[in-house]
């Protein structure tokens, strides 16, 4: 295997990012995978990677991600939001209310307004 050096994790990122517009979440998994490993403290990689997994269906992964970011970043609403959809996909309506609401909260856009169950015009 060839020398993995920074400029290779942004070439493998910049691929995952393809792979994973181009509907291909497991491929974009198995790039990040190895700039994660390399950069584990990566946000970026790392919710281009829970977006993966969500892609993919894979909930409990792409829930672990998530909470990964809004541990770390805990004013992400993009985070929150995510991590409410999972939630949400999974029938944990409960736990994705929390974060739908934290979400709306830190970014008021209509799209988290409506999932936290809040009035735009409120």
């Amino acid at each position: 295997m060839a020398e993995q050096t920074p400029e290779t994790h942004v070439i493998a990122f910049r691929a995952a990012e393809q792979l994973l517009d181009a509907r291909d979440p497991r491929g974009a998994i198995k790039l990040l995978d190895s700039v994660i490993a390399a950069h584990p403290e990566s946000g970026a990689a790392r919710l281009l990677r829970a977006r993966a997994y969500f892609a993919s269906a894979q909930l409990r992964a792409a829930e672990r991600e998530f909470q990964y970011i809004v541990d770390q970043e805990p004013d992400n609403a993009f985070a929150h939001f995510a991590l409410a959809r999972t939630f949400q996909r999974a029938g944990r309506s409960e736990q994705a209310t929390r974060h739908f609401r934290l979400a709306a909260a830190l970014d008021p856009k209509p799209e988290y307004l409506e999932a936290a169950g809040f009035d735009a015009a409120e």
